[in-house]
């Protein structure tokens, strides 16, 4: 089978590997869709994620839809189409006994901090754990459902948040994962404004349901107009627009991951206004609910706005990082 393999900053290559065996407690799966996701654009055009640097060849991927190839056990049948959570929890710790997402010693699909790396999905064929498999529902296509891992992603940030419907909601920063959290919010009854540098992100916001688009580059955002800001786009400044944009004891959900070193944020709101400041770091449960709401909704589709074969990653990677021409960009197996 062929997999992508990221050896180093800039560099991926198509290789011909082995096809992996599933042996009992696993399933193997015929990978269809791969998202490229913000960890991945960092593995290839950085050769490293934060602190986790590629110090062997990675397979990216950890948002996808396949089918079942082979299940040992005979549950689910060859063809069953399937979408994966990509976590493997890690060790129980007190105090965070219901958020196994937080514990330590886990591993994600496609991520590099682990040794050996955890390879992800940019393969022909992937063996996963039998209890991260999720079997789609009848009316949801494969090609959908590879926007089950970033809208979980959304579910888990606004559930931080709690009840929104009726609500003023911002979402900053309307790349793949702003556009998520704002379906997720508009379909939990928010009204939702949505801001961006860009133009194409605010087009794509509105598509998906936004009442409202702020180009932050020529505006400014309301003070104290939401009740809940999901800080979407992992920028310092965007931290002191969302501390400033929410109402008096209001939410501050934030969803973007920022570098790992000192910025500069206005706290000031923050404290005057007894702002809640809530960190939202991947999910646990919420791949179900996403699985739902992504049948419920075809519309969040629209979100996908192209694909690449695994032979043109130089180009599917460079259509990522354009956040002016791409929403959710995916390898098409």
């Amino acid at each position: 089978m062929q997999s992508l393999l990221i050896e180093e900053a800039g560099a991926a290559v198509l290789r011909d590997v082995e096809v992996p065996e599933a042996v009992k407690g696993q399933v193997r799966l015929r990978v269809d869709y791969v998202g490229i996701c913000g960890s991945d654009l960092h593995y290839f055009f950085e050769g490293a994620n934060g602190a986790f640097v590629v110090r062997e060849p990675l397979v990216p991927g950890h948002e996808l839809s396949g089918r079942v190839d082979l299940d040992p056990s005979g549950a689910l049948a060859p063809g069953t189409p399937v979408t994966v959570h990509p976590a493997r929890f890690g060790t129980p710790r007190d105090g965070i006994e219901n958020a196994p997402h937080l514990w330590p010693g886990g591993s994600y699909l496609g991520s590099a901090s682990t040794r050996p790396h955890t390879q992800g999905a940019a393969s022909e064929y992937l063996v996963v754990d039998a209890d991260m498999v999720r079997v789609l529902p009848a009316g949801l296509p494969v090609r959908r459902a590879v926007l089950a891992e970033p809208l979980a992603v959304a579910l888990h940030a606004l559930g931080k948040a709690g009840d929104v419907a009726g609500l003023e909601v911002l979402v900053t920063g309307s790349g793949p994962i702003g556009l998520m959290a704002v379906a997720a919010a508009v379909a939990a009854g928010a009204r939702v404004t949505a801001t961006d540098v860009l133009t194409g992100p605010l087009e794509r916001a509105a598509a998906l349901g936004a009442h409202a688009t702020i180009d932050v580059s020529i505006a400014q955002v309301e003070t104290g107009a939401y009740a809940v800001v999901l800080e979407c786009s992992g920028v310092p400044i965007s931290i002191s627009t969302a501390l400033r944009a929410v109402r008096p004891g209001g939410t501050v959900v934030q969803v973007g991951m920022l570098p790992d070193d000192p910025r500069p944020v206005n706290l000031a709101p923050f404290i005057s206004k007894e702002v809640r400041y809530l960190g939202a770091f991947r999910f646990h449960e919420e791949i179900d609910a996403a699985v739902a709401l992504l049948t419920e909704n075809p519309a969040i589709e629209a979100a996908l706005t192209h694909e690449f074969a695994l032979t043109d990653a130089d180009e599917a990677f460079a259509m990522a990082r354009d956040s002016q021409r791409s929403g959710k960009v995916v390898f098409a197996l």
